[in-house]
């Protein structure tokens, strides 16, 4: 079960980096009235077929998970969205990539807490692969961006304990410094 938004952000950029994309963009914004959430990628993509699948919470790709063929992830995603009156979208061309989009009503009793934003992207940024991960986080009022190619090219190895330390303080100082 997904207890945080920070939980289907991370499913969603992890499918990203599964799908072998090279440049993944998350967009966060936080509003008095609502949460949205914006995941692009250039990964391999999916038919509309396979989209269709992919909201099965049966269904699972091939080779995915060893001992498993189940994949909640987003059915998960829609059913927390239409409880709390959001919405989810997802545009994916074989080839091209995916883009997930969805917005959950911050007001609604329903809607989980956005969870520990600066764990959750610098955890992101050090799984071992070879992709850029942007991230761009707003609020109505502020915004910052970050991007793992750029603090992989000022810090280095981003899996090693002080740098993965650095970065995580640095998101949690943009963060409290964010005007809510």
């Amino acid at each position: 079960m997904h207890a945080t938004v920070c939980d289907y952000i991370s499913d969603l950029v992890q499918n990203s980096i599964e799908a072998g994309a090279s440049l993944i963009q998350l967009d966060v914004y936080t509003g008095a009235d609502v949460i949205r959430i914006r995941i692009s990628d250039n990964g391999k993509g999916m038919s509309s077929a396979t989209l269709s699948r992919a909201l099965d919470p049966f269904y699972s790709e091939a080779g995915k998970h060893d001992h498993r063929r189940v994949g909640l992830g987003l059915p998960l995603l829609y059913q927390t969205a239409e409880a709390v009156n959001g919405s989810v979208e997802i545009e994916s061309t074989p080839g091209q990539g995916t883009v997930v989009s969805f917005t959950f009503d911050a007001a609604h009793i329903d809607t989980p807490p956005l969870g520990d934003l600066p764990s959750t992207v610098v955890g992101l940024m050090t799984f071992d692969a070879d992709f850029d991960l942007e991230f761009r986080r707003e609020t109505a009022a502020d915004n910052y961006r970050v991007s793992r190619a750029e603090l992989t090219e000022t810090l280095g190895n981003l899996q090693e304990s002080v740098n993965f330390k650095l970065v995580r303080d640095f998101l949690q100082s943009q963060e409290n410094d964010l005007a809510q």
